[in-house]
């Protein structure tokens, strides 16, 4: 049995472990749960650049000792200027993966940070911007270590992403590709934080920053401007919910895909799992079967919310829930259509010693975004607007104004027995997938908290430079489940044993004492922190 980490009084887990550290500084200065998050989320941007970072967007998930739960919808929306005929003008049939077209919506995670800090102080936070980046400001001005991942991705998507503006001055080290070990400066992100302190968070958009930001895109070509920025805000919204066996689990609205994470639960709560053995074929099978189903109803239906034929809360409508489990067969997979893809993203929780739970997502969608880096403030943008379609009938079809669709979706529950969970990981596709094996596996069968998150994953879909569909396995599975699954029916690839393909999961349950356990991915650099 793998160690479980407990603690009593506070606890953060992140996939790079100076976030995770950054987060507890700040809860044991007396900061809240949702201040240690914003901590935790500019040092994040910094010390894992390829996953994430301020030119992205993020989502927030915040569950109260009490009361309703409370998300952030921290998305940017399509510039005004991005249209299906900007595109066609140009000759194109898509919106292109990398470049300044690619980088074509407002970064809303700050914006986020943003209405995080007014919920924080309307629970008791009152820590200044200053104190929640100094970290993230520190570590970009002084340097980080290099981490093997960040190696690893730009070594893979050098070639893609060299040429586009900016990218080559900002994610090499004198002008050779980064090696794990050496250390990685970002002098102009650590001004661009410094600004958000000296001006406001609001600056971002309607400020001194905003100004230099919007120029910066318009000299690389994004369609992107001063009053994009200008226009946008983050919003309050109520989370979805599911009613579960097991208790009230909870995750963000769409354009996420919340609402398949969820559906996957409650088909599986239909279908039977909990009379089949943990880690089983059986187990396997069902989740991967209620996986198809679920993204079924994400190709169908899931966009930005105000352009959606049915609200996101009635896609887990239990007679709904009940007739799409019914479809799924115990000994035979389905067919299926091509899933979304890759997508690089960070996960975090914390709970503080009041109780109050933040899970918490920040991504610039493919690693290193569109790959442009803005030449004033080094922000790297996101390239989520690739997720467009520019096929006005369908259901992503590109408008401007328009949020673009996420797999971002942080999630949490609070459990029958008393205990609030909080988990998530990235990894597009994978994210709802990940987080049913993490949650059946501790919650519907008991397994150890750490020893859900590092067991043998699957992922049925895309991988990183791959067009294959099929249903991934990492190596340390049994050969007899590996074969039972290919008997009914399924196309397997075989992963190697800790593939960070399967993501970066982390999870942190709270029991009913007060008593916090939490758990970190093997697969990343991260690490549970806790008081």
């Amino acid at each position: 049995m793998l160690n479980t980490t407990r603690s009593t009084r506070a606890m953060a887990v992140a996939p790079h472990h100076l976030a995770s550290q950054s987060a507890l500084a700040v809860m044991r200065e007396g900061g809240n749960a949702i201040e240690a998050m914003i901590a935790a989320a500019a040092t994040i941007a910094v010390v894992y650049p390829h996953m994430n970072g301020i030119g992205g967007d993020g989502f927030w998930l915040i569950v109260p000792p009490g009361g309703d739960p409370v998300a952030i919808d921290a998305c940017g929306p399509a510039a005004q200027a991005a249209s299906i005929d900007f595109y066609r003008q140009q000759g194109m049939k898509s919106i292109p993966i990398r470049g300044p077209l690619a980088a074509n919506t407002v970064a809303g995670t700050v914006g986020g940070w943003q209405v995080a800090r007014e919920v924080a102080a309307e629970l008791g936070g009152a820590m200044p911007v200053a104190r929640l980046l100094q970290d993230a400001i520190a570590y970009a001005r002084g340097g980080v270590a290099v981490t093997a991942s960040q190696q690893n991705a730009t070594k893979s998507k050098w070639l893609q992403l060299r040429g586009q503006s900016g990218f080559a001055g900002q994610f090499t080290i004198d002008g050779a590709l980064p090696l794990a070990g050496q250390r990685f400066i970002q002098p102009r992100i650590a001004a661009t934080l410094q600004a958000l302190v000296d001006d406001g968070l609001d600056s971002y958009y309607r400020g001194p920053l905003a100004g230099r930001i919007a120029a910066d895109l318009a000299a690389a070509g994004s369609p992107v401007t001063l009053a994009d920025l200008a226009g946008y805000r983050a919003q309050r919204v109520t989370p979805l919910h599911l009613a579960h066996s097991q208790g009230d689990v909870y995750n963000l609205t769409p354009p996420t895909q919340g609402a398949v994470s969820l559906a996957i639960l409650g088909l599986l709560d239909r279908a039977g799992l909990d009379q089949v053995a943990l880690d089983s074929a059986d187990h396997v099978h069902l989740v991967v079967e209620a996986t198809k189903l679920a993204f079924g109803l994400r190709d169908q239906f899931i966009t930005d919310p105000a352009h959606m034929a049915l609200a996101g809360q009635a896609l887990l409508d239990g007679a709904r829930l009940d007739d799409l489990a019914a479809r799924i067969d115990p000994r035979t997979a389905a067919p299926w259509g091509a899933g979304k893809g890759p997508g690089d993203t960070i996960w975090m929780g914390v709970i503080d010693e009041s109780g109050l739970a933040v899970s918490f997502i920040q991504s610039i969608y493919h690693e290193f975004g569109s790959g442009v880096v803005l030449g004033e403030t080094g922000i790297n943008w996101q390239n989520r607007g690739a997720s467009f379609s520019l096929d006005g009938d369908a259901v992503l079809a590109l408008k401007p104004g328009k949020k673009p669709f996420h797999t971002l979706n942080p999630a949490a529950a609070r459990l029958h027995d008393g205990r609030v969970m909080v988990y998530g990981t990235m990894g597009g596709d994978g994210q709802p997938q990940t987080q049913a094996a993490v949650f059946t596996r501790h919650v519907v069968f008991g397994q150890p908290l750490q020893t859900a998150v590092t067991a043998p994953r699957w992922l049925l879909g895309r991988t990183w430079g791959q067009s294959s569909d099929s249903l991934k396995l990492e190596g340390r599975w049994p050969a007899e489940i590996v074969d039972e699954l290919k008997q009914r029916g399924h196309e397997i690839d075989m992963l190697a044993d800790f593939d960070e393909t399967m993501g970066h999961a982390g999870a942190i349950v709270r029991n009913t004492d007060g008593v916090l356990e939490g758990a970190a991915d093997p697969r990343s650099d991260g690490a549970v922190a806790s008081w």
